[in-house]
């Protein structure tokens, strides 16, 4: 796999808010955003949303509202409800992406092998304690050898590698998550993946998983609010964003 592109965002302030152009979104991204009790969740899975359809129509050379996704099978079960895929078309070549976000900030993981993200907000001192007893034995054993000062962050370490792993492989947390030990001993890691830290800010914590040896190239940047809020006019050519180069595996 030649590399893997990640996108971090912030959620939108009220200005822009106004402004973000919703309309590429499907009715039930539409529905979902309205349904959060908080608003500003809701503001956060439209930001995402957005951001994810009209980084995927730049990828594809595809208007962002006809963007369609589908659920590849369950790796358990073989149900249609593992991991989210572009729907494949002849023409286009297989693209992987993973969607999460958290806390105000969201992350968009591309690339042309199986790829897993996940962003969370550093969690509360209880919250560590509580979601530390599911962990694998050996990560228990290194948070408890972690000086205080820095449990909070490396639960977060440890966890983000560990959604990113389950979200990669599909099966999200309906496998245990004592299963697999993502700690610092990399050559402990699940065979056949690789994990990356992701760079965040000092309140997060971001890691994605991708299948294969590491990428030779591995892509982090901020992406500007301002392309969610301008309207396309033309072809995907015309949707605000960086220019892509094309994925190779």
């Amino acid at each position: 796999m030649d590399r893997v592109d990640l996108w971090l965002m912030h959620r939108l302030d009220a200005t822009d808010a106004a402004a973000l152009d919703t309309s590429q979104l499907d009715e039930a991204e539409r529905r979902r955003a309205a349904s959060f009790i908080r608003p500003a969740d809701g503001l956060l899975y439209a930001t995402a949303h957005v951001a994810l359809r009209r980084l995927l129509s730049r990828y594809t050379d595809t208007m962002p509202q006809d963007i369609r996704f589908v659920r590849e099978p369950c790796p358990g079960c073989g149900g249609p409800h593992g991991r989210p895929a572009v729907a494949p078309t002849p023409a286009r070549p297989p693209l992987h992406f993973s969607l999460s976000h958290s806390g105000g900030i969201a992350l968009v993981g591309v690339a042309a092998t199986p790829v897993g993200v996940d962003v969370e907000r550093l969690p509360r001192q209880e919250s560590v304690e509580i979601c530390g007893k599911a962990l694998h034995p050996g990560e228990q054993r290194e948070l408890a050898d972690t000086p205080a000062q820095e449990l909070k962050s490396r639960f977060g370490q440890i966890w983000t590698r560990k959604e990113a792993f389950l979200k990669g492989i599909g099966t999200g947390l309906s496998r245990p998550p004592a299963q697999d030990y993502l700690g610092a001993d990399d050559r402990l890691h699940p065979p056949g993946w690789t994990v990356l830290d992701i760079p965040c800010t000092a309140t997060h914590s971001a890691a994605a998983a991708v299948r294969g040896p590491a990428p030779r190239s591995v892509n982090i940047r901020w992406l500007n609010g301002d392309w969610l809020c301008t309207r396309p006019t033309g072809g995907p050519a015309d949707v605000p964003g960086p220019a892509l180069p094309a994925l190779a595996c």
